[in-house]
């Protein structure tokens, strides 16, 4: 018998708050089904959601990062281009890539919207072990 894995890639940008969504995600699926992998930024989620997809070993991939306006790139190009790539990789393996990359319309370095985006990953890493789980008990369902 198998045991469900699932894999969590997070950005190691802006760490302290993307943290924060696995802490969520493993409020409902215990950490020791979970292998995680750090990146060093958002931008490198996709190539490395496709690997692990391709490997066979996980139900599902969650990617969490937090892109913001740092004022070399356009944020929402960095946004955009990852998120297209994550679906890409679940459109092109079958296996179910949830995004917790969050592009804020405005942040600032400050304790008060540092907590609130640690308190928002929090919730989102919790939504992303509910779809994993979702998905994974329909396919299930399909399969019978």
């Amino acid at each position: 018998m198998t045991t469900t894995r699932y894999a969590f890639i997070k950005a190691n940008w802006h760490g302290d708050i993307v943290d924060r969504a696995l802490d969520g995600f493993c409020e409902l699926i215990p950490a020791d089904k979970v292998q995680v992998f750090d990146v060093p930024g958002a931008f490198e989620m996709p190539l490395l959601a496709k690997d692990l997809a391709t490997s066979g070993r996980y139900a599902a991939v969650a990617a969490a990062a937090l892109v913001v306006d740092g004022g070399i790139y356009r944020h929402e190009f960095v946004a955009g281009a990852v998120v297209d790539g994550l679906m890409r990789v679940a459109l092109d393996t079958g296996v179910p890539i949830l995004s917790v990359s969050l592009t804020p319309h405005h942040y600032q370095e400050t304790d008060h919207h540092r907590e609130i985006f640690r308190a928002h990953f929090v919730e989102k890493g919790r939504e992303a072990a509910r779809a994993a789980l979702m998905i994974e008990q329909t396919r299930t369902m399909l399969a019978a």
